[in-house]
């Protein structure tokens, strides 16, 4: 299946179908979920504090939710009692409210208030290394407050989405360009449709090319060159945006910059992986590999990213195709043209017909464009991808009109030299195109 087929608005039509990519990033986030399918429920992890790594020494994260892990509570006041000691915070755009600067060692006890109902974490002591990450959860409420009441539609009103914690960033080697897709859930823990401040902005890295969007995509995305514009409002929930680009493979290394208009709650990274591939990001805290369908992938993630910033990460090891040969023997077959068009512009020509001389300007404009592209070439305006194909259109322009040459009038004519198979180099192994 192709991604012409899967996808929509100017995706290239020879790239691989991404269908097969994003079943893989849903298997291999399945097996993720299934591995942890013995967890409590949110109620049953309310209130206990949890030591970890990825925060900064003596910090503590409080996040506030209401009856699941999706329903965040956004702008929410958290308290943290220490003695008499009161430290206030709200919450985030990911319902977590984060303290510092109590002293290593210090008792503490997390403190919401959500419609009246009071919640209390178990009391901790402030570690000296490390930070504590703790849930609070609220009791859902049935629509309409009540149950099997049908919840009256609301009108959209200004909050926060976020990039939910399902949003994934995969990768996949393609021939000769490196396959990017942005899987992203734009969550909106609201109960009534949400308007941000302006719309959604992607945009796409220095490099991307062929910018679209896949099926699955709300239709308040639009793709136009690299950039990817969501509108508003956003309903309650989970909103789809898939987003699919090429990257050139020009070398080994290839890095990846996106900022990101709205907060995500973590990240989540799926790569194809062939031979020594890596990736490196300090954004990574967490990686492993796994096999689906057959073929190797890492599965990366880390901590969430705050609203405007940019996640960076750059894959090594890339296999890519080498240019200095190519250029070369592009070089030595433009040379001969050269020559052959010089020498026939140094005999002295006889009349020729009319017939004659549109074919020799015919041969003269085509040899021109031919030099351009050249330097252009030289100077990196032209994809040698782009060259290449074009090259070989004109050469079979050429070759007619130099048959038809030496057959009326043979000191116009020159050989014209057949597009020269090029080396294609892939790490340190040669291997003809």
């Amino acid at each position: 299946m192709t991604m012409a087929r899967l996808g929509r608005r100017g995706r290239p039509s020879s790239w691989p179908g991404p269908c097969l990519v994003v079943l893989i990033v849903c298997a291999l986030v399945a097996s993720v979920a299934s591995a942890q399918i013995a967890m409590p429920d949110a109620r049953e992890m309310s209130g206990v504090p949890r030591p970890v790594s990825d925060l900064p020494d003596g910090a503590i994260s409080v996040r506030l939710i209401r009856g699941s892990l999706g329903n965040n509570l956004t702008n929410h006041q958290v308290e943290l009692r220490a003695g008499d000691k009161v430290l206030k915070e709200k919450t985030d755009e990911a319902g977590r409210a984060e303290f510092s600067g109590v002293a290593a060692g210090t008792v503490v006890r997390a403190v919401a208030v959500v419609d009246g109902e009071r919640l209390e974490s178990q009391d901790f002591e402030v570690p000296a290394q490390g930070g504590i990450r703790v849930m609070l959860v609220a009791s859902a409420k049935p629509a309409g407050g009540g149950a099997g009441a049908t919840e009256v539609p609301r009108p959209p009103q200004p909050g926060v989405v976020v990039l939910g914690s399902q949003s994934r960033f995969a990768t996949e080697i393609g021939d000769d360009a490196l396959q990017v897709y942005y899987l992203f859930q734009i969550l909106n823990n609201a109960r009534a449709p949400v308007t941000t401040p302006g719309p959604l902005i992607f945009d796409m890295p220095t490099g991307a090319q062929g910018t679209s969007l896949l099926q699955g995509t709300t239709p308040r995305a639009v793709a136009k060159g690299p950039r990817v514009t969501v509108m508003g409002p956003f309903e309650p929930g989970a909103t789809s945006v898939q987003i699919a680009y090429q990257l050139p493979m020009g070398s080994a290394r290839i890095a990846i910059t996106q900022k990101l208009p709205v907060a995500m709650e973590q990240v989540s990274v799926v790569a194809q992986k062939i031979g020594n591939m890596s990736i490196e990001s300090t954004q990574i805290s967490n990686r492993r590999e796994e096999t689906a369908d057959g073929r190797q992938f890492i599965v990366a993630g880390g901590p969430g990213i705050r609203a405007g910033g940019t996640f960076s990460m750059e894959l090594t090891g890339l296999p890519h195709h080498g240019t200095t040969a190519r250029y070369l023997v592009l070089a030595l077959a433009l040379a001969i043209l050269g020559a052959g068009a010089w020498g026939a512009a140094s005999v002295r020509r006889p009349e020729l017909s009319p017939h004659g001389k549109r074919l020799v300007a015919r041969r003269d404009t085509l040899l021109d464009e031919l030099a351009q592209m050249e330097a252009r070439l030289q100077s990196g305006a032209l994809d040698p991808l782009a060259y290449r194909q074009r090259r070989r259109e004109l050469v079979a322009k050429l070759e007619p009109i130099y048959a038809e040459l030496d057959e009326i009038a043979p000191r116009f004519s020159v050989a014209v030299p057949p597009l020269p198979a090029v080396p294609r180099v892939v790490g340190r192994t040669k291997t003809p195109a």
